[in-house]
């Protein structure tokens, strides 16, 4: 099927106009009319070729949401008409451990929802910044109908990068929990913390966020230029959620830690930590790490969020304004995610 999209044509280009091919739907394929996507910063790395590993011409986007248009004869899970989303991965081996877990982000053979190996095609798989999809019906997600689609759309990667080491690591009603930075994750990272019950604190550089932080659900937001302030709260907190990027101070966040506790990474730092091992010594302390989600525990994220009203804070964008909205977002300036209105490919 001839798909209109938005492609990066190497790593120095433009994303513009660009036709793709979408499979007719096999007997256990999803056909999406897409009707929002988001902008994740990984789409950026992608595009611009930063990880090394990136093949032209890519189509980005993996926080997908729209309407079911067709499905195969075996497809039990979704119908024609149902609102649907499609997250970071399109395909796994489905037989090793990480899979029988129900962890398929973490399996050898994963293929991500765009600059994967595609074996219907033997490319690459394409993905959201286009007008369909076409996805196997266990890798696609049932969206809520309560949810508002556009701002359910980052759910499919920012919600589900922060609400999983939530959820493992126990936040919940009793726990103080941290969430370092207030970005495209942070703000999420927030907004979960506080649906969970916990005692939730917000480290943030920027004073001006310390507003937002709060009507997003923080208790507490902390500057974390300010080291009285910091020190206030060491050895207190149950976990805390590192959302940031760019390169900080592992040590001073450990030392917030109480004995046990666990401080989790989720943002990539492009630079090496220097990391004290007293910090982790002294008291006992963990330092963890975590992916994005399995297919089970991401439906099990978008049914809590339409329970009790989660969506992300977004800024809708035409896809002509793809570019310039990359620019933004390398300077943060979006509160809290893109997101393309697909209507805006159609014409």
């Amino acid at each position: 099927m001839p798909t209109r999209a938005f492609a990066a044509q190497s790593a120095t280009s433009p994303l513009a106009p660009f036709s793709i091919e979408r499979r007719e739907p096999l007997a256990r394929d999803v056909e999406i009319d897409i009707l929002y996507c988001g902008v994740c910063h990984s789409d950026v790395h992608f595009a611009r070729n930063e990880w090394g590993f990136s093949l032209f011409p890519m189509v980005p986007g993996h926080e997908i949401v729209g309407r079911v248009t067709r499905v195969g004869k075996d497809v039990t899970k979704l119908k024609v008409g149902d609102l649907a989303g499609v997250g970071c991965l399109v395909d796994s081996c489905r037989s090793c451990p990480s899979c029988a877990a129900g962890l398929e982000q973490f399996c050898a053979g994963s293929v991500f929802t765009y600059n994967g190996p595609d074996k219907h095609s033997g490319g690459v798989t394409y993905g959201g910044y286009s007008e369909k999809v076409v996805c196997d019906e266990a890798f696609t997600l049932k969206v809520p109908a309560n949810l508002d689609p556009a701002k359910a759309a980052p759910l499919l990667c920012a919600g589900i990068t922060t609400y999983s080491p939530l959820r493992k690591w126990g936040a919940s009603k009793g726990k103080k929990v941290g969430v370092v930075g207030l970005g495209g994750l942070g703000h999420m990272g927030v907004k979960f913390a506080h649906a969970f019950g916990a005692h939730t604190v917000l480290f943030t550089t920027s004073e001006s966020k310390i507003a937002d932080g709060k009507r997003l659900g923080a208790d507490e937001v902390v500057v974390s230029k300010d080291a009285d302030a910091v020190a206030k709260h060491a050895g207190s907190f149950d976990m805390i959620l590192d959302t940031v990027s760019a390169d900080h101070d592992l040590n001073a966040l450990l030392a917030l830690l109480k004995v046990d506790a666990t401080l989790v990474l989720v943002g990539g730092s492009p630079a090496p930590f220097a990391l004290n091992a007293l910090s982790l010594l002294l008291p006992r302390r963990n330092l963890s790490g975590s992916l994005i989600g399995g297919l089970a525990e991401t439906q099990e994220m978008l049914d809590f969020c339409g329970q009790h009203g989660v969506v992300s804070d977004v800024e809708l964008i035409p896809i002509q304004k793809i570019n310039e909205a990359y620019e933004r977002m390398i300077r943060s300036d979006v509160k809290y995610r893109f997101v393309i209105d697909i209507a805006s490919l159609r014409g």
